[in-house]
């Protein structure tokens, strides 16, 4: 009997190494295959855009196809871009409780987040096999071709997530951890599924359950951000409703291939272009010349840039990304906190949601009638107002910041660096410009300050790394997979929320509100935080635009100022965590655990909320202009 117990343990350990290192090798692999096609698309975006703006501003001959390409390329890029990001564990997921837990009890939660990450892929697989069979039937406009070409990317990119899940179980050392994680998240799988009759007469306490329980319980036990809200809107639909979950998919579809969403790969790469060529380097010198001897110096800078880059490209995340690759590294030199720098860019973020031309208010002015250059009019001013609010805690902060190490830069100094950092510090305006202008749509400027970054690079720097380039590329499909499947996850729960009936049952009861408008404001600002944490700003204002401006006017909110509050309540809830996607998306540009930016970022929320009070107590700050 001891011999057999001896055996069998030599056994185990002989063929468990084994069996890691060839599921290893296999998925390397296989993450180059993956890896080599989704960097060749990031370059196939690039030259298609780019071409699109010479064939219609310098040749007059518009390529009537050139959008459409774009678009069927960017759902395999977002789709093979989240391959990628599985393969390397770089999918965002809330961590604070993971890594306080004993090492056996934190291995266990890790493969939990693996084996539940695999369950919503092994439920997703055939619907969006489903979808794809349904767009074969659909025929593309410019290129007259079946849609499937497009839509095939989904399935694929969900078979090739759950092999790379499958194989990263298969490296696990410790069977019986493997063992009962399998079983923990099967057994809760089959708990709900079991619960099925008395779920669906609950009604809208589903939301609370599937929204707030199962999507909050799979964020904090360590669950890849996308996947945890995956997991939480297919267990709503599938349990308490009879909607095909095909619409999941074709909803997830519709939040990961917004064009516009196009600037988010490519600002990537041009924050890792500008790194590589010296720009950033350049930029930094001048800067840190200007305020570095400054208390806090880089942070104002850090807020200057966002208010100065925001709207170029209508995306949070790709100003986001414009922005963090140039100061960051600098920023960590200087011994700042990865943790406060990315809560910071976070609030950034819902600080300069009202700067035009912002596609919030775009669409704002669209669903409601109000007048678009009166919110590009009156947007200029309250992103302001939280910007110094945020400089007031910035000086808080960092007002006993020991700088005895930094020497304050002099005039002759000062100029050299500025002479140098010139090119580079074109960059910005010339991407503005280029908008302003209408040389370029807000998705393709980012092509024309790829191309100024590589001419500057090559030809004034003098400093391109030809090498570097793939890793580059596929740093960027990696990056971008990992934020799209995030806002298609949340688009899915906003889909969820709309058909349950919940965006009018709010609107009926902040109709009867008593206190007229100083309580519906009030009740606005707490309702779009939270409609924010779980909705891009667009489908909120989709949904409750036209039910709650006239409302508002009803009460004697002018639109405008009405306008500027739901936006900047809604970006807030945005970038605030647990829930709030901007939060992530700033955690995977920055390249930060989302952990750790929790405590400092809270300080951050309380300054715009304090800014967002004045913007709401002053109607002035929106109309003062007007």
């Amino acid at each position: 009997m001891v011999q057999i117990e001896f055996t069998q343990v030599t056994i185990g350990e002989v063929t468990s190494p084994r069996r890691r290192s060839v599921a290893a090798s296999l998925e390397a692999f296989l993450g180059r295959l993956v890896e080599i096609p989704a960097a060749m698309l990031v370059v196939a975006e690039i030259a298609i855009l780019f071409a699109g703006v010479i064939w219609r501003y310098v040749l007059h001959q518009p390529l009537v196809w050139s959008d459409e390409l774009a678009s069927i390329l960017f759902l395999w890029l977002a789709m093979l871009g989240a391959a990628v990001a599985f393969r390397r564990a770089e999918h965002m997921r809330m961590t604070a409780i993971v890594a306080s837990a004993r090492p056996a009890m934190r291995a266990y939660l890790d493969v939990v987040a693996t084996c539940a990450a695999l369950a919503f892929l092994l439920l997703i697989v055939w619907p969006a096999y489903d979808y794809a069979y349904e767009e074969s039937f659909i025929t593309t406009p410019a290129l007259q071709i079946p849609n499937i070409w497009r839509a095939i990317a989904l399935p694929i990119g969900v078979c090739l997530m759950g092999l790379f899940a499958l194989l990263r179980l298969a490296r696990t050392g410790d069977f019986r951890i493997l063992l009962s994680a399998v079983l923990s998240v099967a057994a809760l799988i089959a708990i709900f599924w079991l619960a099925q009759p008395w779920l669906r007469p609950l009604g809208n306490i589903n939301l609370i359950i599937f929204f707030v329980g199962v999507a909050g319980f799979c964020v904090f036990a360590g669950v890849p951000i996308a996947f945890g809200f995956g997991l939480a809107v297919y267990g709503y639909l599938a349990l308490t409703t009879h909607t095909p979950l095909m619409v999941l998919v074709g909803r997830m579809d519709e939040g990961m291939s917004h064009l516009i969403l196009l600037a988010v790969p490519l600002f990537v790469f041009l924050g890792l272009l500008i790194e590589m060529t010296g720009m950033a380097r350049a930029m930094v010198a001048f800067l840190a010349s200007l305020l570095g001897h400054v208390r806090g110096g880089l942070h104002y800078v850090l807020l200057g840039a966002m208010y100065l880059v925001s709207g170029i490209s209508g995306s949070k995340a790709a100003d986001m990304a414009a922005v963090a690759p140039v100061l960051f590294p600098e920023m960590k030199q200087r011994g700042a906190k990865p943790g406060d720098l990315v809560a910071l860019l976070a609030a950034t973020g819902a600080q300069t949601e009202t700067i035009p031309p912002s596609l919030v208010l775009i669409t704002i002015g669209s669903v409601t009638g109000v007048s678009i250059s009166a919110l590009f009019t009156g947007g200029l001013l309250p992103g302001v107002v939280l910007a110094i609010t945020l400089a007031a805690l910035v000086w808080w902060r960092y007002r006993t910041e020991d700088l005895g190490h930094v020497k304050r830069a002099g005039a002759g100094e000062i100029f050299r660096t500025f002479v140098v950092a010139l090119p580079a510090l074109a960059l910005p305006f010339v991407i503005r410009a280029a908008v302003v202008e209408g040389i370029a749509t807000a998705t393709e400027v980012s092509t024309i300050g790829i191309v100024y970054g590589c001419i500057v690079g090559l030809l004034i720097y003098r400093r391109f790394d030809w090498r570097r380039l793939g890793p580059m590329l596929v740093d960027t499909a990696c990056l971008s997979g990992a934020i799209l499947l995030i806002i298609g996850s949340a688009t899915g729960m906003a889909w969820g929320l709309t058909q349950s009936g919940f965006s009018r049952a709010l609107a009926a009861a902040m109709t009867g509100l008593p206190g007229g408008p100083a309580s519906f404001i009030a009740v606005s600002i707490v309702a779009f935080a939270i409609l924010g944490s779980v909705l891009e700003g667009i489908p909120a204002v989709v949904l409750f635009g036209p039910l709650l401006f006239p409302i508002a006017r009803a009460v004697g909110v002018h639109e405008v100022h009405y306008a500027m509050i739901i936006i900047l309540a809604m970006g807030m809830g945005l970038f605030a965590p647990p829930f709030g996607v901007g939060y992530y998306a700033a955690c995977a540009i920055g390249r930060v655990d989302p952990a750790e930016g929790i405590r400092p970022i809270w300080g951050y929320m309380l300054a715009l909320l304090a800014g967002l009070i004045v913007v709401a107590i002053f109607p002035w700050i929106s109309i003062g202009f007007l």
